[in-house]
């Protein structure tokens, strides 16, 4: 190899090494795009932007656990969704598949999906951690990775979210508000938590606990864990008023309906109940709360996946996007709910209610989502 063959080698390398390095999103200025429906998590929120692609576009959906209502529902969502005038222009292939609790098989199956040419992946991440490797892949490949509900502890991917901090100090507020209004200062509380290991679960749980902690009530709490499905929170929480008694609050992630079931089935006082926006929650609180169940609903919606969707192909389309995205939390009371509106008589009880999201003109009606199956799309 003669000198001028070492130096263009060399710059070959080089430029190799910079595409490489390069590859993957840019940090840009905002604001960004469409801010009323991608709305920046905080002023320190940076922007990024990715290379513009030609649509209609691959995309995938990745989701873990499968094993409870809200996520079959999100499931269902995301299918109806993609089906939308709006996003059948823009979509030329729609996968979804589950892959379980296990991270590395979800991560093998969001590198297949890398690997296969697709151009965005939205995903349930299985932990907030463990993603390093596969965000390098995507990076690699131009593919955009957007978690969304349980998501990473990381700020190199654009991610979506409610603040689940917020919601667990929700939680604790409006028990502690109601607790003072009977005149409760101190008292036992239950907390039904959710999937353990996600993100979600542990954020709820610390914003409520920080509310708790920081009250100067004299709160025993008991924690149970229900996976945010109905039959397994119903279950723990008979077990827990069995062996601990009589509670003066219940502070439910998910699996409403079921703790509601399982104090009516022991025939547990009425008392301020906080939870999910399960359809059938809510129609209890509506039934029950001159009897004592003061029940706040707060709204994690399934939803959530329709935003991922619209934000990852606005991010192929070029457009610059906060790295975090916020969308407000929807919650009701027992002084809110309104039949046909909030909460539908007429639908089943582990339908959950809020998958509308005005400023992004997203609006997927229950008879569209119900129409749709949990199955893998393959």
């Amino acid at each position: 190899m003669n000198l001028f063959t070492k130096v263009s080698a060399g710059a070959l390398g080089l430029m190799m090494s910079t595409t490489l390095a390069m590859a993957g999103p840019a940090t840009v200025d905002g604001p960004g795009v469409n801010p009323t429906c991608f709305a920046p998590w905080s002023d320190k929120t940076t922007f990024l932007q990715w290379p513009k692609k030609e649509g209609p576009f691959r995309i995938a959906l990745v989701n873990g656990f499968v094993g409870n209502s809200w996520r079959i529902q999100m499931i269902k969502t995301g299918k109806a969704y993609a089906e939308t005038p709006e996003m059948k222009a823009k979509i030329k292939e729609f996968k979804v598949i589950s892959t379980g609790t296990d991270a590395a098989v979800q991560l093998g199956a969001i590198e297949d999906f890398i690997n296969q040419g697709y151009d965005a992946i939205v995903t349930i991440a299985v932990s907030p951690e463990g993603f390093d490797r596969v965000i390098r892949v995507a990076d690699k490949n131009n593919v955009i990775l957007v978690p969304f509900d349980n998501v990473l502890d990381t700020t190199k991917v654009m991610q979506i979210n409610e603040d689940q901090l917020e919601i667990g100090r929700m939680y604790s507020r409006f028990a502690i508000k109601e607790l003072a209004a009977a005149g409760k200062t101190s008292g036992k509380i239950l907390e039904v938590r959710g999937l353990a290991g996600n993100s979600v679960d542990r954020d709820r749980s610390i914003g409520l606990h920080e509310i708790l902690d920081a009250d100067g009530g004299k709160w025993e709490v008991i924690t149970v864990v229900g996976n945010w499905d109905d039959g397994t929170a119903q279950k723990v929480t008979a077990d827990a008023i069995a062996v601990h008694g009589q509670f003066d609050a219940f502070l439910v992630q998910g699996g409403t309906p079921g703790v509601v079931q399982a104090m009516m089935d022991a025939k547990h006082p009425m008392v301020p109940v906080t939870g999910e926006s399960e359809n059938g929650f809510r129609k209890a609180i509506a039934a029950n709360s001159d009897k004592g169940l003061k029940g706040l609903s707060v709204g994690q919606s399934p939803g959530l996946v329709a935003i991922a969707i619209k934000a990852a192909i606005s991010a192929l389309e070029g457009n610059v996007m906060p790295q975090l995205i916020s969308v407000p939390i929807p919650a009701a009371d027992y002084t809110e709910l309104e039949d046909g509106k909030n909460f539908w008589s007429d639908l089943p009880d582990n339908f959950f209610t809020v998958n509308e999201f005005p400023p992004c003109d997203v609006n997927i009606s229950g008879p569209a989502i119900m129409a749709q199956t949990k199955e893998d799309v393959k």
